[in-house]
């Protein structure tokens, strides 16, 4: 469908209505930002690529909500509350007004639902695939943020929600499993394109974890991350990693899956460290929140993540999660 709106005309009838106080309308240069004292804000930015992120058939309303969610994500591993945000979009001719119409759909969908407003951005044309960028800003009481630096030997290793539908719910909209009840693949496919971030868990995570990162690259990848920046070393017990019923179908037929799994990306579910003795308080959480959050590893002295079978044995995988480069 040919643009039948200049840039313009697409912010003043599909983004301004958007705009939260800050944003001014989006008819200045820039955006003002409060921050409440004793608080810090959490900034980050994530993009999503047509044919990598997304697939280019997805509705555009979900590829909106997946681009905020997996922003949100990352505040949530920090343990902020979403406040703001900021959208660059890069998008081909062919997607249109009625494509752009429904993607600002998604968005005000979900700033609604998790209490975030547009401050502004930017809008570019492009002869390659879609590029969609969006930065969020949150905010997290000084002092409790959430960092990747802060897991010590000793501390058990935490995840909540289930691993490897996303990965699983790809396969499917590629023409896999394809004698899944309907349910299953739908549950899976959504997963895909949809993730949930866990923002009331982060928060409430605050003064619990001492370390955390959310699940985009793969379990085993993103606990790298944080195993580097403490200088530490993880092991993770491969029967011990949550999985929904629906994956847990799949497994039950190619049980040799069951490795990658936790080398998948896109599960934006919450990876964190927290002491032995926070274990009531991180079940307390997952009952009042009604999400379940399984132990599955352990820190230890050294360096690395070791994935285990149920002897101690470690399990060799080719990769261990997502790599852009």
């Amino acid at each position: 469908m040919a643009d039948e709106l200049g840039e313009f005309e697409r912010i003043a009838r599909f983004l301004a209505p958007l705009a939260g106080p800050g944003g001014l309308g989006l008819a200045d240069d820039a955006a003002l930002v409060d921050c409440k004292a004793g608080c810090r804000l959490v900034v980050t930015a994530d993009a999503i690529v047509a044919g990598v992120h997304y697939l280019p058939e997805d509705p555009p309303e979900l590829i909106a909500r997946k681009l905020l969610r997996v922003n949100l994500s990352d505040l949530a591993a920090m343990g902020a509350r979403p406040l703001h945000y900021l959208l660059t979009t890069a998008l081909p001719a062919e997607l249109g007004v009625e494509w752009f119409g429904r993607f600002a759909q998604g968005l005000e969908e979900d700033q609604r639902g998790f209490g975030i407003e547009l401050l502004g951005g930017d809008s570019v044309r492009t002869s390659g695939p879609a590029v969609l960028s969006l930065t969020a800003i949150g905010e997290v009481a000084a002092g409790m943020e959430i960092r990747r630096s802060g897991a010590r030997a000793g501390d058990l290793v935490w995840v909540s929600g289930t691993i490897g539908d996303a990965l699983l719910g790809l396969q499917v909209l590629r023409g896999a499993y394809r004698d899944l009840a309907a349910e299953r693949s739908d549950y899976l496919i959504r997963r895909f394109q949809l993730p949930d971030p866990r923002v009331e868990l982060g928060q409430l995570l605050s003064g619990v974890a001492r370390a955390m990162i959310d699940v985009s690259d793969g379990l085993l990848a993103d606990l790298c991350h944080i195993c580097a920046t403490s200088n530490v070393a993880a092991v993770i017990e491969l029967d011990k990693l949550p999985l929904s019923s629906a994956a847990g179908e799949v497994i039950g037929r190619e049980p040799e899956l069951r490795p990658h799994l936790a080398a998948a990306g896109d599960d934006y579910e919450l990876l964190f460290t927290a002491p032995v003795e926070a274990a009531e308080a991180v079940a307390a959480l997952s009952a009042r929140l009604r999400l379940p959050i399984a132990r599955i590893g352990r820190i230890e002295p050294g360096a690395g993540v070791r994935l285990v079978d149920a002897d101690g044995r470690t399990i060799q995988i080719d990769h261990t999660g997502y790599r852009h480069f």
